[in-house]
């Protein structure tokens, strides 16, 4: 796996897209995930670091998750299928056991950022789709 840092955020005014821009931590290669506006939205409240009066659904699925004893541990985009892109949620338990959630990268990410834990990419990931300038 290939530690993922978010690069940048690109709207693509073009084709109607929104983008998050990952880049290996350690590496030169971009990874750009097309990603939804409510999501695009949510990210950017949080890198602005808005906190809104009321929680947002990102903050509330870290806060049950919390709250019911789990830690996120990590992200990892680890699927390609028709130009979708798909990943994990990584949760601790309590007990030590490890909980894999599947999720859409950008709801992922939206959470990851909120708890401040890596994202991930399979190596076949960045193989298949990544790009060296955005």
């Amino acid at each position: 796996m290939i530690e993922l840092v978010l690069s940048k955020i690109k709207v693509d005014e073009n084709r109607h897209e929104q983008l998050v821009v990952f880049r290996e931590k350690e590496g030169n290669r971009f990874l750009p995930v097309v990603i939804g506006l409510p999501e695009i939205h949510a990210i950017k409240l949080k890198l602005g670091n808005v906190k809104p009066p009321r929680p947002m659904t990102h903050d509330l699925m870290l806060k049950i998750v919390q709250e019911l004893g789990g830690k996120l541990q990590r992200v990892v985009i680890d699927k390609l299928e028709n130009n979708t892109f798909h990943a994990k949620i990584h949760i601790q338990k309590e007990d030590g056991q490890e909980v894999i959630v599947d999720s859409r990268p950008s709801d992922s990410v939206a959470i990851a950022l909120r708890a401040q834990v890596p994202v991930f990419a399979e190596e076949s990931i960045l193989n298949a789709a990544s790009v060296y300038e955005v």
